[in-house]
């Protein structure tokens, strides 16, 4: 009986590990939120609706911050979702470096949007880090109503980035940067024989973080709906 109640014990405690997020992880998927809806409701100034539609992921890298690492350099975390089984995946959570020559002049923080463009871009990142620019090809995402104006490298590249600062949404180049999941943050997600692969193509399943649902609303919302686009 004792070894029974000391199985029971460990599973329950086990369990109850799955889904604790920290105070940062949540604050990360609703500051991922707040800025997917401000560039998607950017009525000539967003995210491309159509681009938006054909991306199999989104990456949302809110406040990248300057680091005071001798020569300068970025860092932030954030959250990425894939479209799986014609809904959004549960959210792996993400980390990026980069030196200092992507921010916008005068800058200390920007929000970072991505666009993963096709499933090879989307093998790259699940796998231990990808460098931008290297591994995977990454271009300064179009802005405005439609995607009509990319350019080839644009439309050709596994990634479309788009940067926030102060407001105001534009592409970025992202390239030299090294984006990669958060295993820490994946095991107290979802456990630890969970990988970010099971965690987006729906192979195994999961209990979502209940504070990844509003993060994972924001994807869904049709934005036509509020914004008049077409």
């Amino acid at each position: 009986m004792k070894v029974v109640a000391i199985c029971c014990a460990a599973t329950l405690v086990a369990a109850s590990a799955f889904a604790a997020l920290t105070k940062d992880e949540i604050k990360r998927l609703n500051e991922s939120a707040t800025v997917i809806t401000e560039l998607r409701n950017a009525p000539d100034n967003g995210i491309p609706n159509d681009l938006w539609e054909k991306a199999n992921c989104v990456i949302v890298i809110p406040s990248v911050k300057k680091a005071a690492l001798g020569i300068g350099g970025e860092y932030g975390a954030g959250v990425m979702s894939c479209r799986t089984k014609g809904q959004w995946s549960a959210p792996v959570f993400m980390h990026l470096t980069k030196g200092s020559v992507g921010f916008q002049i005068g800058a200390q923080s920007v929000d970072l949007v991505m666009l993963v463009m096709n499933r090879r871009g989307v093998d790259k990142l699940l796998q231990d880090k990808v460098s931008l620019g290297a591994d995977a090809s990454v271009a300064a995402g179009p802005i405005g109503r439609a995607a009509n104006a990319a350019t080839d490298a644009q439309m050709n590249a596994e990634m479309l980035a788009y940067s926030r600062t102060q407001g105001v949404f534009a592409g970025i180049d992202l390239s030299g940067g090294v984006l990669k999941p958060d295993s820490d943050a994946v095991v107290r997600s979802y456990g630890a024989s969970m990988t970010p692969q099971q965690v987006v193509d729906g192979s195994a399943q999961l209990q979502i973080p209940a504070e990844a649902q509003h993060f994972l609303g924001t994807l869904s919302r049709d934005v036509r709906a509020t914004t008049g686009r077409k």
